[in-house]
């Protein structure tokens, strides 16, 4: 059975919180390699990843992975969160550039997820397993192609263990990136990120951020669904049940699903897969 992980963000609210924790608990039935929570960056947001954190762990007893970004940390407020994590049986962690947070002026003492992975692994040895992001697609600010692959093996040299991928719809080019990978003599585990279809405008906005393409015919059909939320739904689980029906057949080491902090549709790529899980609301 193919592993699956699960991203969730940190919850701000009571509401939010309590959406969380029905999200967890309709996924656990899918037993998860491991969960990620992204990364509150600048001032207390950094707290709510660390109690989200707490809770995945001490509530849930899941294998939980702390995304940590260079953006607006110093050496010291990383070092500090590392022995938190540490503190709190964490083996994992997702180490990225990270985008400059909103209202802050300048950014942290690093500048490339490589220099955070090299400064993790001088003050913690082997004790993380780092994943780190990469861009089947190529990252948007990216000065070409070639260049965007030597960012990527340089970060995975600095002492990266895995990678996940941002979101795709072309299972071309992810084979074609780990390709290219394998080419350049490394072997590290190449996750493919996954985002389920849900909501039309909402995947078009992410995707223009990001810089994931949404293949034409995929857009020009959601267009065609209107508002019909139904119908853009079983339409998005075919689409994305079908992308990885043909990554697992192709080789990929997992699946690593972006949830939005919901259930219902992660799961419903899951039981399409034969991944056994309860139904959920959520």
């Amino acid at each position: 059975m193919i592993p699956v992980s699960f991203e969730f963000f940190p919850p701000k609210t009571p509401d939010q919180q309590a959406q969380l924790q029905s999200t967890v608990e309709a996924l656990l039935p899918l037993s998860p390699d491991y969960v990620s929570v992204t990364f509150g960056a600048g001032g207390s947001t950094l707290d709510y990843t660390v109690e989200t954190i707490r809770m995945l762990v001490k509530r849930f007893g899941l294998n939980a992975a702390p995304h940590l970004s260079c953006m607006g940390g110093t050496r010291s407020e990383i070092r500090a969160m590392l022995r938190t994590y540490q503190e709190l049986g964490c083996k994992r962690i997702v180490a990225l550039r990270g985008d400059m947070p909103s209202g802050m002026a300048s950014m942290g003492e690093f500048r490339y997820a490589s220099d955070l992975v090299q400064f993790i692994r001088a003050e913690t040895g082997d004790y993380f397993h780092l994943e780190v992001a990469a861009y089947p697609e190529i990252h948007p600010q990216a000065e070409s192609a070639a260049a965007d692959l030597e960012h990527f093996i340089y970060k995975m040299r600095a002492g990266a263990n895995a990678a996940i991928t941002q979101y795709f719809f072309n299972a071309d080019a992810y084979f074609r990136f780990v390709e290219e990978v394998r080419a350049k003599g490394c072997q590290a585990a190449i996750v493919p990120g996954i985002m389920p279809i849900t909501n039309y405008s909402q995947l078009k906005r992410f995707s223009d951020v990001c810089g994931a393409e949404i293949p034409r015919w995929v857009l020009k059909r959601m267009q065609c669904l209107g508002d019909d939320v139904d119908a853009i739904r079983d339409f998005g689980l075919e689409v994305v049940t079908e992308l990885c029906k043909r990554l697992i057949r192709g080789g990929a080491p997992g699946l690593h699903f972006y949830t939005l902090n919901r259930a219902r549709a992660s799961i419903a790529v899951c039981e399409q897969l034969g991944l056994r899980a309860r139904s959920a609301a959520a």
